[in-house]
């Protein structure tokens, strides 16, 4: 049996290495940079207008608008945001300093800039290729554009793209996260991960089983308060070193470009390793190009596309050029990265992070915040990825409602296995999957480009007159 496990993880870590290497990092980056093109820079041209039209509209008096079976747009970016913002927005950026250097921070922040109108595109394909079925709900996302865009001749590919996220869905939003929520019960209240593995189980029940319409309800309550709660104890860290801000961007803006040779290796190593680690760092926190989140954002009543879609453009604006800044800023700012044997003299990434806020707020309480944060984050991604795969499943079934209930359970019990530490070849295979998951999609939004540019053409030019 262990020599057959040791098999499957050689082979996961060789299809993994593909998955999330060079080559698929720039495919996905260069796809946001070609569509950015296509579409003439829109997250620069017409970035006061996006917000304006998403966290702006959040400040107007709201009128009593029937969404009938479906959700707020508002809603829709809360659930995808809470898909997005997860334990990698601090645990995983925290790893990439340790590993890129101060220089990935600036290759993130290159990857969120072009990934803002890979994900506006992947919305604008969603919302126009959604269908609706018999009860009014909409479904969409890439299997759904792929199918009824490209050709019923590509179901194929929307196929295989649905049974790659409905498998990732186990350990990208279930197992890794329920793991990170046990540590932080434990820490804080010393509770055992078994009954954080039941009391997790039985909040993602009571929430997944009420569809979509609960699902909104809470993530839409859920990601503004764990959002400004982060920012605004990041931007309590930043304030109290603010006149180390110049020389750590200096750090941030030197590591991106530095071609020194490390311990006479290859020339330019170091800019490599902050190139790959910032690409990767940023395609994962805020998933531009992987179909995930416009599941979710298909699922809203507005009826223009690309109205619903510049939420997309916000969406990554707030979970990596924001969120995922704080952590770098934090890290930088500590100066933990100088403490002897590197990431390793940490219990985990978490702890790293945890330190780097320790460092500068006053007693544990930077730990605290981490512990919450990692909570919140975390609960929030298992309850958007339960969707998703419900979506997948879906799509798979002809959305039968028997596999789909089986699914949610399923999915719910699950938790429990993360809670308590087992599954880490599953949800390093998850990982794998979900890395894959970019290729049928990235296909999709480059034969389909057209259909995005002609329609945000037609939007902007009659919104511009507005």
């Amino acid at each position: 049996m262990d020599t057959f496990i040791s098999k499957v993880e050689a082979v996961n870590g060789a299809v993994n290495s593909f998955a999330w290497g060079p080559l698929m990092l720039l495919l996905l980056v260069g796809t946001g940079v070609y569509l950015t093109v296509r579409v003439k820079w829109l997250q620069v041209t017409h970035f006061g207008r996006i917000l304006k039209n998403t966290i702006g509209t959040l400040f107007r008096k709201k009128s009593a608008k029937e969404h009938g079976a479906n959700i707020s747009a508002f809603e829709a970016v809360s659930t995808a945001l809470a898909g997005t913002v997860g334990t990698g927005n601090i645990a995983g950026v925290t790893g990439a300093i340790f590993t890129g250097g101060a220089g990935a921070v600036f290759w993130m922040w290159v990857a969120a800039f072009f990934g803002m109108v890979t994900k506006y595109a992947e919305i604008v394909l969603a919302m126009k290729y959604r269908v609706k079925d018999e009860n009014g709900v909409y479904h969409g996302g890439p299997m759904y554009y792929i199918e009824n865009g490209i050709g019923r001749g590509w179901k194929w590919l929307a196929v295989i793209f649905s049974l790659l996220g409905g498998l990732a869905t186990f350990g990208i939003g279930n197992i890794a996260q329920s793991s990170e929520i046990a540590g932080a019960l434990g820490d804080l209240f010393h509770i055992s991960p078994l009954v954080s593995g039941i009391l997790i189980a039985v909040v993602v029940a009571l929430v997944t089983l009420g569809g979509i319409k609960r699902i909104g309800k809470v993530t839409s309550l859920l990601v503004p308060f764990m959002s400004a709660f982060y920012i605004l104890a990041g931007l309590a860290v930043i304030i109290l070193r603010i006149t180390q801000i110049p020389a750590v961007l200096g750090q941030i803006f030197a590591g991106a470009f530095s071609f020194k040779s490390v311990g006479g290796g290859l020339f330019g190593y170091t800019i490599m390793m902050a190139m790959k680690q910032g690409f990767a760092r940023g395609v994962f926190s805020n998933e531009a190009g992987l179909g995930s989140a416009p599941i979710a954002h298909a699922a809203s009543s507005t009826e223009e596309p690309c109205e619903q879609a510049i939420w997309g453009v916000f969406e990554v604006f707030i979970d990596t050029i924001v969120i995922c800044s704080i952590t770098a800023f934090a890290v930088l700012l500590s100066g933990i990265l100088n403490v002897d044997g590197g990431l390793s003299a940490y219990a985990s990434k978490g702890a790293a992070a945890a330190a780097a806020f320790n460092t500068i707020l006053p007693g544990t309480l930077g730990g605290k915040i981490i512990e919450l944060s990692l909570l919140f984050f975390a609960l929030s991604t298992i309850l958007s990825w339960g969707y998703y795969g419900e979506n997948f499943w879906g799509y798979l079934t002809g959305n039968n409602k028997i596999v789909v209930l089986i699914y949610k359970i399923v999915f719910a019990l699950v938790c429990i296995v993360g809670a308590v530490g087992s599954g880490t070849l599953m949800w390093d295979i998850a990982d794998t999957l979900n890395g894959l998951m970019a290729i049928p999609n990235l296909i999709a939004l480059l034969l389909l480009s057209g259909v995005v540019t002609r329609l945000t053409k037609d939007y902007f030019s009659k919104n511009m007159k507005k």
